[in-house]
């Protein structure tokens, strides 16, 4: 009988084990499903800032959004720009200084991919040169550049971003730097006068 109740309580405690194990590895499982829709939301709620700074700002011309969607210690690396673009009223120069040039400014984004605090953004910016543009008069040309932007996110805003664009297919089809082949421009250069 002693044999026969040994016997009951190890099988007895085998099955609480296994019972306890398999329950483990179930709130174990349900732990990583849930991490993984913590990342993908975070992911997703990322994208949709970056999309917001494309729509609202850029192509809206919202200035006040960069407030919103800006980290006050915000830095652009454009290696079109002498300086680092940097804070959120260096942000609200930078898009005034495109906006005045091309009043019209859509950016499309064709692709955007986001891990962790990262987003990239493959876009096409379109525009007509209506406004000076860096000391280069409007020509009234359509434009349409393509371009990558890595954005980092930091506490919900935009900290960071990384800026590749087309410049010099931008700059030749304002005419202000010739095409392969073609001839210079006769056109002036602020501030000097048409030839006569």
């Amino acid at each position: 009988m002693r044999r026969f109740i040994t016997l009951a309580t190890i099988a007895l405690s085998a099955a609480v084990v296994v019972t306890q194990w398999q329950r483990v590895k179930e709130l174990g499982r349900q732990v990583l499903s849930r991490r993984g829709e913590e990342i993908s939301v975070s992911a997703n709620e990322n994208k949709a800032t970056v999309r917001r700074s494309f729509e609202e700002v850029f192509n809206q011309g919202n200035l006040d959004a960069v407030e919103e969607i800006f980290a006050s210690d915000y830095v652009l690396h454009d290696p079109t720009s002498p300086e680092e673009i940097r804070g959120t009223e260096g942000m609200k120069q930078y898009v005034s200084m495109y906006r005045s040039a091309f009043p019209d400014l859509q950016q499309t984004i064709e692709d955007q991919f986001a891990e962790g605090k990262k987003v990239a953004t493959r876009l096409t910016a379109r525009g007509t040169h209506q406004g000076e543009l860096i000391g280069i008069p409007p020509t009234g040309n359509r434009v349409e550049a393509a371009g990558i932007i890595i954005n980092r996110i930091s506490g919900g805003k935009i900290a960071e971003s990384w800026a590749n664009y087309d410049a010099l297919g931008m700059m030749q089809q304002i005419g202000a730097v010739p095409a392969p082949g073609e001839q210079p421009s006769s056109t002036p250069s602020a501030g000097q006068e048409p030839p006569s």
